[in-house]
Formats: structure tokens, C-alpha cells, sequence
């Protein structure tokens, strides 16, 4: 079978939760070698996030550090002992690109600037990703992706997708803000790495996860910044404000030209109140879609909701479902395309995991391994790869280092 794509780089990941691990699993992903570290005896904080099998928390059967850390190996070190820095530095000389998420004062303190590490390796791309970045005046403030989110302004923004503007502000589902960070870190380490295979010269990619989180809203925001304008709907199609209740669900239904509303009204069997005057335009029916909506909301009671999608489809009106995790994981399309795979973890067992959200001809998306147990690795990294031997281990072990 022919090698990922990125099979010639070694990454080295220092972080925790969410973003840092996301970023290194979509590299893992495409074959780089990605060794984990955790601090020894408690790892990533992750282990203690559920959800969990059946509901009882143990650090090897987190859903959340399964998923994020599939295809790594994983080893155990204290960077905050003056050993393990030295350990960190000697694989840092082995390393392409570093990841780490930690407090850039912190890395101050422990001497692991990247000005210092590109003496050890003057080719390492080294990608740090903050809550506000490694400048300004908020560089040093502590958050969680609950602040993250609404940093950027996404939250402020999302009850666009409500009749009720002003409603109060609303985070993302899961650590939906997280993820969106990882891969645009993700995205910056592998141009910065194309870089650095072309001219051997490595650099620091500075990642703010507020910045990251502007650039999904930035319209929005430039809007406001120009005009003042804000949670402005006049964009928003009628009858996209919210998802609209069927028999057994909800379905969404995008109604964005004449055309689309004629055939709409057609296909309802031509109600009464469709002939409202105030109904004529793109822009009066936007105006006035709080008096459509309850119409619509009406006539869609009499329909399944994968009945109704089919059929409105069909007379070329945009609408679709809103799928429950079930019906995701049951779609026939992603059974297709092979979109969930099969992972056996030794402790976990055999679990359905996401794959990838791409189809490469040459080089496919494949399980190396499963996520890596507290420390699995430490022998095959550091006496395999760094020289040390077994001894070594023990006494690194007992003195806390790993």
C-alpha cells in the first residue's frame, strides 16, 4: 500500500483538551508521525472528559480522548523537571513540527520559546495555539472554549438563526469552537511545513483561537465595524430563521428567489393566505416571514420529514433534514463512502470511530493505531529512538520524569 503524504514528518505534541490534539490527529491522519506527550500518572486532561462506556469514567474509555488522538503514539514526560526539558530538547532534535497549547509565560518560565528551540533545531516549525495569541494585552488570559467561542463573537451571532433577535447570546454544540481552531492550526503548520521542506528554514506559527473564531463570523463583524450594523437579518432568507417541526423531526427550507416561492405555494396546493399582498416580494416576504413561517409550520405537520425533503427536492426548492447522531451514523451515504471505521483499543475495545472527511486516490486514509494508553509508548520512544535503555526508564520513572 503507498505511504500517506505526510509519512516523512515527525510531530511532536505538548498539549491538552481539545484544539492542540485535533490540530496533531488531522496530521496523524495524513501519516505524519505524531508522538504525544502527557504528564505521567494523570495525561491529557481530556482522559477525564466524557462521554464515557457506560457512563463510568476511566482514563483509557474517554469518547472524547479516543477520538482525538487515534493513529499517535504516546508517551509520558515532566517537563516541568529540569530532566525532562532536556529529554524534550533531544527529541526535539528529531522533530519537524512541535505543537503545543500551553500559556506563553509558562513556556517562558520552562526556557521552551521557540527562539530557543530553533537553536536546537533550526528547522522546526513550531505552532503554538492560544486563547488569545502569543501578543496584546490578553495573551496571558486563561479560557476554555466556552470563552474562546464567544471571544470571537460567534455566540453573539448565532441567535441570527432565531425570530426572537434578541435573544440571548448562545455557544456552539460540543467543542464545535475547539475543532475549528485545530484545523485552521492545522492548515497554518502544514504551510509552514511546505515551507521548510522546500528551504529548510523553520518558523513559529502563532495560532489565537479568538482570531481563528473572528474569521468564521468576519462579514458580521465587518459589518458592524463599518455601519454598526448588528445581528442584522436582512440577509437571511424567509423560512431559514429556524428548523421547521415535521411529523418526526425538523427539516430546514431555503426560499430564496420568486421562482423558488411560486413553486413552494404551487406545490402547498395554492393556500389562501399566500395571496397576501405583503407576500409579493423577496424582500416583503422577508419582512413579513413571521406571518409565513406559522403557515408553513402548519402544512409541514401532515409530512414525514425525509418524505417532505424528497419532495420539495424535487421541485427544485432547497430543503433539508435536520438529522439526529442516529441518523447519522445509520446514513447509507457515509456507510458508502466508508466514512466510520472500526476501532479496537485495548482497553475500550472495539469502537466506531470518524475517519476523514476526504477520498485521496493514491495515498487513503487508514488505522494505524488506536489511541495511545497512558505512556504505551515510552519504551519504543525512548530507547528505541533516543538511545536510552531500560535502566534508564526505571530510574526516569521512579524519579518522577516520565
Amino acid at each position: 500500500m503507498p505511504e500517506p503524504g505526510l509519512s516523512h514528518l515527525k510531530v511532536l505534541e505538548l498539549c491538552n483538551l481539545v484544539s492542540g490534539p485535533y490540530c496533531t490527529k488531522l496530521l496523524a491522519d495524513l501519516g505524519a508521525e505524531v508522538t504525544k506527550i502527557e504528564p505521567p500518572g494523570i495525561g491529557d486532561e481530556a482522559r477525564r472528559r466524557g462521554p464515557f462506556q457506560e457512563d463510568i469514567p476511566h482514563p483509557e474509555r474517554s469518547g472524547l480522548y479516543l477520538y482525538l488522538n487515534t493513529n499517535k503514539l504516546g508517551i509520558t514526560l515532566d517537563v516541568r523537571t529540569s530532566s525532562g526539558r532536556s529529554i524534550l530538547r533531544e527529541l526535539i532534535e528529531q522533530t519537524d513540527i512541535f505543537v503545543e497549547d500551553n500559556p506563553p509565560l509558562v513556556m517562558e518560565e520552562l526556557g521552551l520559546t521557540y527562539e530557543g528551540l530553533k537553536e536546537v533545531n533550526p528547522s522546526l516549525v513550531m505552532t503554538s495555539i492560544t486563547p488569545f495569541g502569543q501578543t496584546g494585552p490578553y495573551r496571558d488570559y486563561k479560557a476554555y472554549e466556552l470563552n474562546s467561542f464567544h471571544g470571537g463573537g460567534e455566540g453573539y451571532l448565532l441567535p441570527m438563526q432565531s425570530p426572537n433577535l434578541d435573544r440571548e447570546p448562545v455557544k456552539g454544540g460540543g467543542l464545535v469552537g475547539d475543532c475549528i481552531c485545530g484545523l485552521s492550526a492545522s492548515l497554518a503548520t502544514l504551510a509552514a511545513a511546505y515551507r521548510m521542506v522546500a528551504t529548510g528554514v523553520g518558523q513559529h506559527v502563532d495560532v489565537s483561537k479568538q482570531d481563528v473564531l473572528m474569521t468564521m463570523v468576519g462579514l458580521d463583524i465587518a459589518m458592524f465595524a463599518n455601519n454598526g450594523i448588528r445581528r442584522n437579518r436582512s440577509r437571511w432568507p424567509v423560512l431559514m430563521s429556524k428548523p421547521m417541526r415535521c411529523r418526526d423531526g425538523h427539516i430546514m427550507i431555503s426560499v430564496l428567489s420568486d421562482r423558488e416561492w411560486g413553486d413552494l405555494v404551487e406545490f402547498m396546493g395554492n393556500p389562501s393566505w399566500a395571496k397576501d399582498e405583503r407576500f409579493n416580494t423577496w424582500l416583503e416576504r422577508h419582512i413579513y416571514s413571521d406571518a409565513i413561517n406559522p403557515h408553513v409550520g402548519e402544512w409541514l405537520q401532515q409530512y414525514k420529514k425525509e418524505e417532505i425533503f424528497h419532495q420539495l427536492q424535487a421541485e427544485a426548492i432547497a430543503a433539508a433534514p435536520v438529522n439526529t447522531a442516529e441518523e447519522v451514523v445509520k446514513s447509507p451515504q457515509l456507510e458508502h463512502r466508508g466514512f466510520f471505521a472500526e476501532i479496537d483499543h485495548p482497553k475500550a475495545g472495539k469502537l466506531k470511530y470518524p475517519t476523514a472527511s476526504y477520498k485521496f486516490s493514491r495515498t487513503p486514509w487508514r488505522v494505524e493505531r488506536a489511541a495511545p494508553l497512558l505512556g504505551q509508548h515510552n519504551e519504543f520512544v525512548y530507547c528505541e529512538q533516543l538511545g536510552y535503555n531500560r535502566q534508564d526508564l526505571v530510574r526516569m520513572r521512579e524519579s518522577g520524569v516520565i
